[in-house]
């Protein structure tokens, strides 16, 4: 197959508006407000889905087959579908729409852009979705380190309602719709208080309700009984940034980037921003088409191996993935990883890649202290595995352990986790995949720094064995 060549002067529905290498110079980005926003074509979409019908916009949406670009990868049109079905003139009622803007998944910072420097982007992502699914009232959940971001937030909603894009006077009342009903929607900013749990999407509506952040045990699903119990849809920054894009140019537009699945599984179609870390010349946030492989991303457009050193490993995107081993330079960033690499999945497409002389077993520890802090302790095999888990990979890293601690590390790991059944959410599946692929991969590692341990074996038979 030959080499595919990636495209650096073409559209790019993400980045259009801040420069980004190797698009344009970083140094030149501003905050987009709502003047610009518009003078470059912004609400033109929200104002051409305003003249649908609110399940022609999801047909469309559905039609792009664009995956949630939170971490799970889930179909965004597919999932409005869950909500109840609302009879055309029908008063929705309550419905909401939860933003996830938390990003706390450690080693990425993708969404952080996009509030960073041009937010009506997804606001008009989140209105066009409001009207699309009949959703009264949106809540952008922001992490609470993001201070600045949550600034900028709150001005640009400002300027929407000044505009009429939320509230009585909205955009959506004063030109009219094709419902031909008077649809109000409301934006409101929530911040949260540093929980990592909060970025799972149940814990997030338990907080954005004023509850300690725990995750709820589903069914029921949001779409049925979500934020106060009403219907709601959750979606991440980027997948509601990616809608202006889908509705301007069309479905079909949107599906010619990215890739098909090489394994006969769902498509990865569009861009992503992918937010690269650790040891790299050019660390950054860079959209390109899904597909693309790690070796390319780094060596072409993150300057390569910090040092010229070589590539020991990365992790495809945020920690809870696991990570490639040093034979999976050549790993595409397409939602096919998961299968193909023995990794958990794509997540949010942002890789920290690590250089030669990285030590894997400190790796390994500082992630299980992560997960064992962050940890809600609802689940027990997630309140105590963790802490169990990161006391073993402490004393593997001292030195301190044996071989058999090894294979109990590993044990601990693969006995906690929704996938296994026995946690409410996936955090303990990050922690599992983030030891076991480190462990599995770098075994060699972990055997080096521990003592080995010799059982005794005492083998007798026949009148001896009485003895």
């Amino acid at each position: 197959m030959p080499k595919k060549v990636y495209d650096t002067t073409s559209f790019h529905a993400l980045c259009k508006r801040i420069p980004t290498a190797p698009f344009g110079d970083p140094k030149d980005r501003h905050i987009v407000g709502y003047d610009e926003y518009v003078r470059t074509g912004g609400y033109e979409s929200l104002r051409k889905a305003l003249t649908m019908k609110p399940d022609e916009v999801t047909t469309i949406v559905k039609d792009s087959v664009l995956r949630g670009r939170g971490g799970a990868g889930f179909p965004c049109g597919v999932k409005w579908t869950f909500l109840p079905k609302l009879a055309e003139g029908a008063d929705p009622g309550e419905r909401y729409l939860a933003i996830n803007a938390d990003e706390s998944e450690p080693g990425t910072f993708k969404d952080r852009l996009l509030m960073d420097f041009d937010p009506h982007l997804m606001l008009e992502g989140i209105a066009i979705c409001m009207y699309a699914c009949r959703l009264t009232k949106a809540y952008v959940f922001i992490r609470g380190e993001y201070h600045h971001q949550a600034h900028v937030l709150e001005n640009a909603i400002k300027e929407a309602y000044e505009h009429g894009i939320f509230g009585e006077r909205g955009l959506i009342n004063q030109g009219g719709n094709a419902s031909h009903d008077a649809f109000v929607a409301e934006c409101y900013v929530h911040r949260g208080a540093g929980a990592y749990i909060c970025g799972e999407e149940t814990a997030l509506l338990e907080a954005i309700e004023g509850k300690r952040g725990w995750p709820r045990i589903k069914p029921p699903f949001p779409a049925i009984q979500g934020l106060f119990g009403k219907p709601t849809i959750i979606n991440n920054v980027e997948t509601l940034a990616h809608l202006p894009s889908i509705l301007e140019h069309g479905s079909s537009w949107f599906c010619d980037q990215g890739v098909e699945s090489s394994i006969g599984g769902p498509p990865s179609y569009g861009t992503k921003l992918m937010g690269v870390s650790g040891h790299v010349e050019k660390p950054g946030v860079y959209e390109f088409e899904l597909g693309m492989p790690i070796r390319t991303l780094v060596e072409e457009f993150c300057g390569g191996i910090r040092g010229g050193k070589k590539f020991k490993g990365a992790i495809p995107g945020g920690v809870s993935m696991g990570i490639l081993g040093p034979d999976q330079y050549e790993a595409e960033l397409d939602f096919d990883i998961g299968r193909k690499y023995n990794v958990l999945g794509l997540g949010t497409a942002c890789p920290t890649v690590f250089d030669e002389d990285t030590d894997m077993v400190a790796v390994a520890r500082n992630i299980a202290r992560f997960y064992k802090h962050e940890s809600c302790g609802q689940c027990t095999p997630c309140r105590e595995g963790s802490g169990w888990l990161y006391q073993l990979l402490s004393r593997i890293e001292e030195g301190d352990a044996r071989t058999k601690d090894l294979d109990l590390a590993l044990e601990v790991a693969t006995s906690m986790g929704s996938m296994p059944g026995t946690t409410i959410c996936g955090l303990a599946d990050g922690n599992n995949w983030a030891t076991r692929t480190i462990m599995n991969k770098y075994r060699s590692e972990f055997e080096a720094r521990v003592r080995p341990s010799h059982v005794a074996v005492k083998m007798t038979v026949g009148a001896a064995a009485g003895g």
